[in-house]
């Protein structure tokens, strides 16, 4: 076919305007494929040390000139002077101690928790070396692998905080407080006076003083549903049963006895045929007890002030930091908690309800090299992250690290905060929002649950309900979004998921869309009327048809498009959503070995989809037999979620 010029440049033209059409209609599709992730924001950056040291870190501290003390496991401590500059220099401060996890600063000396002892270190003649070693004050050892002990923290007075982790005999699953103290927060004096704080703890790695507060957080394990954090107050209950023997210790801030609260909850102490103690399984469909039941029958039990999903938010949380002003753009003020087993860093953001703590908690940065136990700021306002996984395991591989975070100065797109109120949650953005978007009420979705509060290691979520939600009010300059919420549950975690917000810049999708919202308290005031908020939904609801005999033929083509959808292979960006919400990445990797197989190695033994669904929610040792932690049945896990998961694992195979 022959044209004439005039017809090829109009033709030519409407081909340009069609395809300025297109892409002016796809404009918001290809934004949002395009959103930003974390390592747009946030750098991982390495501190790095000289060939051969070995930094397997226990501590760390920022000393006033802006050098960073290391303290590692092996006993050793070094000085990194210039720590932020491309060659920051090493100098061995001190070695020989014993597991050194934490480190703080006074009066010139550097204080350090050995596994034993409260330790002064102090470089008296200045040759950069330490040359005088004081103890403060010795507790007593057992001799246990797992009597690590965590701190020293700085409080007001002058005084120092450590704590002391249980010791794990034979039956491991059930630690134990061999000696005085362990499983216990003491505060020491300078000259040696010691007061035993509170008792409670499991493993308490994270201990933390927050605006002369003391926080700490805890390990999943039996009577530790999951991670969380806590304030520390004297004579507290923080949940573990173990420390209780030394209550009847005339100097104990606390009463109770474990006499006491083995009557009212079952140690789960059990055995098989031969007499050998055997690790308790969780009991499904069990009549069970939360923490928060627990507590109306021992006053002095301390529920967490925010938890942090197992298997989400970490599986062996740490410190706790508070971010400075100038530091992270929007988010200063905030918390930041490091998690060994995960390798990554959660954020929190924390408020007061009729006297208590409470809030909501993201993830915020993951993929650091090894498990992170201690944070420090450094004078240039990156976070320096000291980290180890010898005998412990984590997400990163190596099996230790010295890193910093770096924030490049560009605000990212997310939910800078949430605060309950009484009638469900107000949502603060870092940038406007599509106001359209967020008027409708399927961009947003809550449900609720909790833990069981028992002897038996960890727990799956229980008690999981939908929270409806009836409104929405977008505030006029687009950073907030109040949400009517039904359903709303006293000390249950919500999770607030905003799958369809996008920013008013460029239609991107939020970083993190899914917080976990503590909610130990409602707040009286002002509910909204549904006069000022938008019902808008465009989520049509729609009720599976049943093919009967004589259904039309729309009917019958509707139910075989379902029929195929339950088949069809999604992407890993849904199974994703999916692998996170059901703790399944704390275990598995795509592609490389972790605590369990990689999906990949799954894959290869060529299971069914109703297999690969009962491996999921009732496995058997027998089918790993040579991984050494054996998988927990999940029964929680939704049939249709556990049926995704299964055609995407299977999808995988070669």
């Amino acid at each position: 076919m022959n044209y004439t010029l005039k017809q090829m440049i109009n033709r030519f033209s409407l081909i340009i305007l069609s395809v300025a059409i297109l892409l002016a209609g796809s404009q918001k599709i290809y934004a949002q494929a395009e959103s930003a992730k974390e390592d747009d924001y946030f750098k991982i950056m390495k501190i790095p040390a000289p060939e051969g040291t070995i930094l397997e870190v226990g501590g760390l501290c920022t000393l006033p000139n802006g050098s960073l003390a290391v303290t590692t496991r092996r006993g050793d401590i070094f000085i990194v002077e210039n720590p932020t500059s491309q060659h920051p220099y090493f100098r061995k401060f001190a070695s020989g101690l014993h597991e050194v996890l934490g480190a703080a600063y006074k009066d010139g000396a550097l204080y350090v928790v050995q596994r034993g002892e409260l330790t002064k270190l102090v470089d008296t003649n200045m040759d950069g070396k330490a040359d005088v070693f004081e103890t403060i004050y010795a507790w007593p050892l057992s001799g246990n692998y797992h009597e690590y002990s965590f701190g020293p923290k700085i409080a007001p007075d002058g005084s120092f905080f450590v704590t002391l982790n249980l010791g794990f005999p034979p039956d491991w699953w059930h630690p134990k407080s061999f000696v005085p103290w362990r499983g216990w927060t003491l505060n020491i004096k300078e000259d040696g006076t010691v007061t035993p704080w509170a008792a409670g703890m499991r493993s308490p790695c994270g201990i933390s003083m927050i605006d002369g507060e003391l926080w700490y957080s805890d390990n999943q394990g039996d009577w530790v549903g999951s991670g969380s954090i806590m304030q520390v107050k004297k004579g507290a209950f923080m949940g573990h049963p173990s420390s209780l023997v030394w209550t009847n210790l005339p100097n104990s801030p606390l009463k109770l006895t474990a006499e006491q609260f083995f009557a009212k909850n079952n140690p789960r102490l059990e055995f098989d045929k031969a007499g050998q103690p055997v690790k308790p399984q969780d009991v499904v469909n069990e009549k069970f007890k939360t923490e928060f039941e627990a507590k109306k029958e021992i006053p002095e039990l301390q529920l967490p002030a925010v938890w942090l999903p197992h298997g989400i938010l970490g599986i062996s949380n740490s410190e706790i930091v508070k971010i400075p002003e100038g530091a992270f753009g929007p988010f200063a003020g905030q918390l930041l908690v490091c998690d060994q087993g995960q390798s990554m860093v959660d954020r929190i953001f924390l408020e007061k309800v009729n006297g208590e703590y409470q809030g909501a908690a993201w993830a915020f940065r993951s993929g650091f090299q090894s498990g992170i136990v201690r944070l420090a700021w450094l004078p240039d306002g990156s976070l320096a992250t000291g980290e180890t996984n010898r005998g412990w395991g984590s997400a990163g591989e190596a099996t230790m690290g010295l890193q910093r975070l770096v924030w490049n100065n560009k605000v990212p797109f997310e939910m800078r905060a949430i605060r309950a109120m009484p009638d469900g949650f107000e949502i603060e953005f870092t940038k406007p929002v599509d106001k359209k978007v967020a008027a409708d009420i399927a961009s947003y979705s809550v449900e609720s649950y909790i833990y069981k509060y028992h002897g038996v290691y960890g727990s799956p979520p229980v008690n999981t309900a939908k929270c409806p939600i009836t409104g929405v009010k977008v505030s006029e300059d687009g950073l907030k979004a109040r949400l009517i919420v039904n359903n709303l549950r006293r000390y249950y975690i919500h999770t607030i998921t905003l799958s369809g917000i996008r920013n008013k810049e460029n239609y991107f999708n939020l970083v993190h869309p899914i917080a976990y919202y503590t909610l130990n308290n409602i707040p009286e005031g002002q509910k909204l009327s549904m006069a000022e908020v938008s019902t808008v939904n465009s989520k049509k609801v729609t009720k599976s048809a049943n093919i009967k005999k004589g259904s039309s033929a729309k009917t019958v083509a509707s139910v075989s498009k379902v029929a195929v959808a339950d088949n069809a292979i999604p992407k890993f960006e849904e199974v994703k959503l999916l692998l996170a919400k059901n703790t399944c990445l704390s275990c598995h990797n795509v592609n490389k070995r972790q605590v369990g197989p990689a999906y990949t190695d799954v894959a290869k033994r060529k299971y069914s989809v109703n297999e690969l669904i009962q491996l999921i929610r009732n496995p058997k040792p027998e089918h790993w037999p040579d991984y050494s932690t054996p998988m927990p049945p999940m029964p929680q896990v939704p049939v249709q979620e556990a049926r995704k998961i299964a055609l995407w694992i299977r999808s995988l195979a070669k």
